[in-house]
């Protein structure tokens, strides 16, 4: 529900000349409601316990063109960068909402010890009706040079987390064959022990002439 609302907001706006960063932002609050919507109960139900195990997901998403990058999410699925001159360093472009990231914004952990808490993947933000209150994350970024934008929840990144990492397990030919590259990533996240879902899309940047690239 979250991607289909969202995916149809992008493709309302985009056409017609909205920024990609405020198409973004809109998207999240189009899934948003969407996921809401799955929790609606019976007024006797909402009076005794509202929104309880109310339906909840993350979302990540990007828009590429020739020129700019834009990411946007909520909860701790990802984007990663990786340039196509892999002598150069790739790098992560989204923050998670989650116990680990807090701990280490506040200064209280080093990464390493965060992620290595038994808590680090508690997110503190998500899509659904008991979420707290909603705060859709964007970025845009403008590439100096052409990559690949990695687009993945946690059951990929749990076995790559670092930029660096992802870029090792990204084939080397998977700006031109997207479709490809990600079976390779879900690949890797299942032959590491695939303990959650794999969701992954690669998008080449810049964005390729209408027409052209594999699906």
């Amino acid at each position: 529900a979250a991607s289909r609302a969202a995916g149809e907001s992008l493709l309302g706006a985009l056409p017609r000349g909205t920024h990609p960063q405020q198409a973004m932002h809109d998207a999240i609050l189009a899934a948003s409601h969407a996921v809401n919507a799955l929790a609606d109960e019976p007024a006797t139900a909402r009076e005794q316990a509202p929104h309880q195990n109310a339906p909840a997901c993350t979302l990540v998403g990007a828009v590429v063109t020739a020129g700019l990058l834009v990411v946007g999410w909520v909860g701790d699925s990802r984007v990663y960068w990786v340039p196509a001159d892999r002598s150069t360093p790739p790098a992560r472009l989204t923050e998670d909402d989650s116990w680990a990231a807090q701990m280490v914004a506040a200064g209280l952990m080093n990464e390493a010890e965060a992620y290595a808490d038994e808590r680090a993947h508690a997110i503190t933000g998500w899509l659904g009706a008991d979420a707290y209150e909603l705060e859709p994350h964007t970025a845009s970024f403008k590439p100096d040079r052409p990559g690949l934008v990695v687009v993945c929840t946690d059951g990929l990144w749990n076995y790559a987390e670092s930029a660096e990492e992802m870029a090792d397990a990204v084939p080397p030919d998977a700006a031109a064959r997207p479709l490809h590259g990600a079976r390779v990533l879900v690949g890797h996240a299942l032959d590491g022990g695939g303990h959650d879902n794999v969701t992954v899309a690669l998008l080449p940047f810049p964005a390729p002439p209408q027409g052209a690239g594999s699906a």
